[in-house]
């Protein structure tokens, strides 16, 4: 995406500029096409603009963290390198800013996450909204991208028939696979695969999984959280918390350790999460803990006098560790420390909050222009990129277009 132009540059820079989708990362480029002096026309397929926008602000909009710079470039992995710059230049602290010039002020929860005081993302999109109007851009709703004609011309399917239109600058901003119902369908990809982009497969990002749960802890412990406890897959350790759900697993935590869940299964076709079920206490003071007579307590009693375990992490050691183990004070210690949950796959990809998968980096410049077809641009979750909740998805949907 071009850089902000100075106002010196505005009257030899402006022209017609066409943005096809109204999510963050449409929203933010039409924003900074209108200011840097483009006629910017919007296209959106759904009725309306911002919904997944406004589905994930339904419980409190994460809109970025707090965290120092170092740690926060640090979460967006293997694409950390072609994202880094932008986040650079508007990053945590410039979206707070701009938040701020919307009249919505932020705040710092517990968790070092960025909400709005208001919590709820409309205020926010409201302001933006009407902020784009000042600045003359135009939004036609209901407009369906399917593509281009032969001379160049994007095509939209309308519920009045078919329209064309044709802009200097274009931006494709159609986001990823997940929540088709909430406008992305991912069916962009067939198209731009067609015009010889590369595009990898879209993955699950940030999502659940299921585990083969007996009938007895569902009625026990479904939706039920599992608190403080540490989880590993492969080199990958997060300390947090999940809820167990009837088909498996799902929570933040969970998120946040997703991709090396996922990408484990779909090389092996198995996965293993391990938890630490007492991660305040070492090994050594387990066992000897463990060790300890239990007298006339059941295991259960004595697991949570003599360790602090709640009846759903009791449970949850029951329904996967052999009854010798139980039986065994020493063996029992170094399960309780490392307890081996079996993934049987990840959640479908419509249930992701997010997807990896996308416009293939190759096929990008540095500023998310298409190499093989100059002018036009793509953003957000349309690009192979991926990061966990807690305000890193949106805070680099909204950086990119910088």
């Amino acid at each position: 995406m071009p850089r902000p132009i100075s106002p010196d540059q505005t009257a030899q820079a402006a022209g017609t500029a066409m943005v096809i989708g109204a999510g963050p990362a449409g929203l933010m480029a039409a924003e900074r096409l209108a200011q840097a002096g483009h006629a910017v026309t919007i296209y959106e397929g759904m009725p309306s603009a911002g919904r997944k926008f406004l589905m994930a602000g339904k419980s409190g909009l994460n809109i970025t963290h707090s965290e120092d710079l170092e740690t926060f470039l640090s979460r967006y992995g293997a694409s950390r390198e072609r994202l880094e710059p932008h986040l650079r230049a508007f990053g945590p602290s410039e979206i707070r800013q701009w938040c701020a010039g919307l009249g919505v002020e932020t705040f710092i929860g517990s968790s070092g996450r960025v909400f709005p005081t208001a919590m709820k993302a409309s205020p926010l999109l409201r302001a933006w909204l009407r902020r784009l109007d000042g600045l003359g851009c135009t939004i036609h709703y209901r407009h369906y991208w399917t593509g281009w004609d032969e001379t160049g011309n994007a095509i939209f399917k309308t519920p009045t028939g078919t329209v064309q239109a044709k802009a200097d600058i274009t931006v494709l901003a159609l986001g990823g696979g997940s929540w088709k119902r909430l406008g992305s369908d991912g069916k962009w990809m067939q198209i731009l695969q067609a015009a010889g982009i590369k595009c990898n497969p879209f993955k699950p990002a940030n999502c659940g999984f299921d585990i083969r749960w007996t009938q007895h802890l569902i009625d026990k412990c479904a939706g039920q959280p599992v608190k403080a406890v540490t989880l590993s897959a492969g080199s990958q350790t997060i300390r947090g918390e999940f809820v167990i759900s009837k088909s498996g697993i799902e929570g933040s935590a969970v998120y946040a350790i997703s991709a090396t869940l996922r990408d484990q299964w779909l090389q092996t076709g198995s996965a293993i999460l391990t938890l630490d079920l007492a991660p305040d206490r070492d090994l050594a003071d387990v066992t000897a803990r463990l060790a300890k007579p239990r007298g006339k307590n059941s295991l259960g009693n004595h697991l949570r006098k003599s360790l602090g375990l709640d009846a759903t992490k009791t449970a949850l050691l029951f329904e996967v560790t052999p009854r010798e183990t139980l039986n065994d004070p020493a063996k029992l210690a170094r399960t309780i420390k490392a307890l081996p949950l079996p993934i049987a796959r990840p959640r479908p990809l419509d249930e992701a909050i997010s997807t990896a998968g996308g416009v293939a980096w190759e096929e990008l410049d540095d500023n998310f222009q298409l190499i093989k077809r100059p002018g036009t641009y793509c953003l957000g979750e349309m690009v192979d990129w991926e990061a966990p909740t807690g305000g890193y998805l949106l805070s680099g949907c909204l950086t990119i277009t910088f």
